[in-house]
């Protein structure tokens, strides 16, 4: 998959200008496959580059998805056209979007269990108004938790990295997650809901006091998948509070769990009772999932941007992220017991 072009290649006023606008731009930092800028000061937009893995026909059905959403009362960022009436723009570098600005904060790492509290209600509140939307879906999905797709991927990047720097890392630790996932226990054939695909933490956002979930960015994800997939990124997510990039202290916390669990559980819609046995298994596995993509782009190294300047090594930094997801893994396998009690307890 590409990679997106060094920071130094973009001329975000450039593509600004397509929206007749001017304004200062600030750089928001964090973003693992889009670039962010805020426009204004204080900020009265936000101007992205899409990353080219996305089909820029996603901009349609979000378009559709953000008015049923605002339709059923829900805050949503929206997509601001042109003077021409265009959702998006396409250059040299890219396609880009301007969305409309919802003040508030976005976070790295839950503050506790109210936090997650306010972002699982939120989150099932979306997932009840997205039930009663019937749209087109305009580009084809993603199918991203494919999971045995996905650890496919990992044994061939394993297989193929002979010469990189990395390789016995890589292999050591490939290895490793391959096992976790042989051992894994779950069902993959369930019932798909339209989903918003990436609930990492930092696409909730939240009010400046932090305790209120405002709305959730970056709909360019949206896609049918189980709730297991949707909610086993979330709380691998928001439910480790060591972050991606200290493995060492990856951890999923059961407090964090219960508090977003609970509340996303009292707002969502009516689960058939498969899925909401799926959900606890789900976290593993999406967790070793995204350990697996860590692992095979530690070695490919077209995928996920890394911090250079604390690991200049290419692929140094996926490697550290992949350690660390295969270690809240194992957390995540050690307490199923207990989440699933949890889940148990709150659907009663």
């Amino acid at each position: 998959m590409p990679s997106p072009p060094p920071s130094d290649a973009f001329d975000p006023a450039a593509a600004l200008a397509c929206w007749r606008r001017r304004g200062a731009l600030r750089p928001v930092e964090g973003g693992l496959i889009n670039r962010t800028w805020t426009v204004d000061e204080p900020p009265s937009a936000v101007l992205q580059w899409v990353n080219p893995i996305f089909d820029p026909r996603v901009h349609l059905h979000v378009e559709a998805v953000t008015r049923h959403l605002a339709a059923a009362g829900l805050t949503t960022p929206r997509l601001v056209p042109t003077p021409a009436g265009r959702l998006w723009i396409e250059n040299a570098e890219g396609c880009w979007r301007l969305e409309t600005y919802v003040d508030g904060r976005t976070v790295d790492r839950l503050a506790g269990p109210a936090q997650a509290a306010a972002a699982g209600e939120l989150v099932g509140r979306f997932h009840a108004a997205l039930a009663s939307w019937r749209g087109e879906l305009h580009a084809p999905p993603r199918r991203i938790h494919d999971s045995p797709a996905r650890m496919a991927e990992l044994a061939g990047a394993l297989a193929a990295c002979d010469g990189h720097p990395l390789a016995a890392e890589a292999r050591a630790v490939g290895g490793e997650i391959l096992a976790a996932w042989a051992a894994w226990e779950g069902e993959l054939e369930l019932p798909e809901r339209l989903c918003h695909g990436d609930l990492k933490v930092s696409n909730v956002r939240f009010d400046a006091a932090g305790g209120r979930a405002l709305c959730l960015i970056d709909l360019d994800t949206l896609e049918p998948m189980p709730y297991a997939s949707e909610l086993g990124d979330a709380w691998r997510s928001w439910c480790n509070p060591a972050g991606e990039d200290a493995p060492e202290e990856s951890r999923l916390d059961l407090a964090l769990f219960a508090a977003a669990a609970r509340a996303w559980l009292a707002a969502a819609p009516p689960l058939a009772e498969r899925e909401r046995a799926s959900l606890v298994p789900g976290l593993e596995r999406i967790v070793l999932e995204l350990a697996a993509r860590f692992a095979a782009d530690a070695v490919r190294n077209r995928y996920f941007h890394e911090d250079r300047e604390r690991w200049p090594q290419p692929g140094a930094h996926n490697l550290v992220r992949a350690r660390g997801q295969l270690r809240l893994a194992r957390s995540a396998r050690a307490q199923r017991a207990a989440c699933a009690a949890i889940v148990r307890e709150a659907a009663a």
